[in-house]
């Protein structure tokens, strides 16, 4: 048995597809989906994702805005700054590109974005509406995955999914988003004591921890569908997961690529979250 591959760079092609047509329906009636991104510093990856972001805006024809600020800002600076933002009128989406300096206190700052331009879907306001089963916006990463399951036509009802990772931008949203589905949702993390135990009995496994080969064959169910949300780099330096891709590939029915897996998929989402918010700041349905 080898896997399916999980294309998350064609299946956030059609998202963005069906993104280009809304953006152009609102561009007809004088509404241009603005996103603001703030750089804080001068975090090599960071930046690499803030480029990719910029040029995915551009390709839409959203506007895009990027704000670069150097980490000796302090915390009133940062936070002045995105309540300038929550102000514009031509800004829909704003995100703060983590993870920020040391001196900065990272959770007030993601509670100063207005709830309604939370491109990101981090705020505390829209992950409770999450929680509670209300239309929110979402986490990108855990939102792309649930796209990518459906888009591939697997129930999730009914099925157990085991998320290894809790950190509040993948590992517990992706968890919430399960269950909102139906699924029977089991966290692991690093405190987990017998991992392969229960990532054995996952229909659905969600590895998130940032360590590369955390998840071996020995920790996979036959015919498991297994998610990669890592990003790592191996002793030759390329791009590589939390899973130990080519063994665990003859165990899975379905398993996402790094890259061209779920790293598409957040930044599709990210512009899906844009368009929704400048749709429902301006009252428009389409």
């Amino acid at each position: 048995m080898t896997a399916q591959l999980i294309n998350g760079k064609e299946i956030a092609q059609s998202v963005r597809n069906g993104i280009s047509g809304e953006v152009d329906q609102l561009r007809e009636i004088g509404i241009i989906p603005g996103l603001a991104v703030i750089l804080v510093g001068d975090n090599q990856a960071s930046r690499t994702y803030v480029k990719n972001k910029q040029k995915a805006c551009q390709e839409l024809g959203i506007h895009s805005v990027l704000i670069e600020l150097p980490d000796t800002l302090t915390q009133a600076e940062l936070s002045g700054k995105i309540q300038e933002l929550n102000e514009d009128s031509s800004i829909h989406g704003i995100l703060v590109q983590l993870p920020l300096p040391p001196h900065i206190r990272e959770k007030e700052i993601i509670e100063t974005i207005s709830p309604e331009k939370d491109a990101d879907g981090f705020h505390p306001i829209n992950i409770g509406r999450m929680m509670t089963g209300q239309d929110a916006f979402l986490p990108c990463t855990p939102h792309g995955i649930m796209v990518m399951l459906e888009h591939i036509g697997y129930e999730i009802e009914g099925k157990h999914a085991v998320i290894v990772g809790r950190s509040n931008i993948v590992g517990k949203p992706a968890g919430q988003l399960f269950l909102n589905k139906n699924a029977t949702v089991t966290y692991c993390h690093s405190k987990t004591k017998n991992l392969p135990f229960y990532t054995r009995q996952a229909d659905i496994l969600v590895a998130a921890v940032g360590i590369r080969d955390t998840i071996t064959a020995d920790h996979v169910k036959e015919g498991a569908v297994v998610i990669d949300v890592g990003m790592n780099r191996n002793d030759e330096g390329k791009l590589c997961g939390d899973v130990s891709f080519e063994e665990v590939t003859r165990k899975a029915s379905y398993i996402t690529p790094v890259p061209k897996g779920v790293g598409p998929m957040t930044i599709a989402m990210l512009l899906k979250n844009t368009v929704k918010a400048a749709k429902k700041i301006h009252k428009v349905s389409l």
